[in-house]
């Protein structure tokens, strides 16, 4: 659980995948005063569901699973931790400029049955 230090990054892949970036600022448990940022990655769907609804500062809680991947930069080798994303949970009321726009989601296209 963590605040998001910046609105996520979304970019579409080679293959036509969606994926954001984030970063949260954790707190850490017996030292209030310092946080470990932690990066974290959301594909396809729940890419979609980060750019939506989750801007800079907001609480959320996020599921998934630790992934380690290395790369080569300038000669050297570059090691990235990162939390693939697997469920994201809001931690925090909703924003009051933002209850109106979630409150219905959809379109005068959409055929309802009420």
């Amino acid at each position: 659980m963590g605040r998001l230090t910046k609105d996520p990054e979304q970019r579409v892949t080679q293959s036509e995948k969606q994926v954001s970036t984030f970063t949260l600022a954790v707190n850490r448990r017996y030292e209030k005063d310092k946080a470990d940022f932690i990066n974290v990655v959301a594909w396809n769907k729940l890419s979609e569901f980060t750019q939506r609804y989750l801007t800079k500062g907001r609480q959320i809680v996020v599921s998934g699973r630790l992934q380690v991947r290395d790369y080569e930069k300038d000669g050297h080798k570059v090691y990235v931790s990162e939390v693939i994303a697997e469920e994201i949970y809001f931690a925090d009321s909703r924003p009051k400029e933002e209850e109106t726009q979630i409150n219905f989601v959809g379109g005068p296209e959409d055929d309802l049955p009420f």
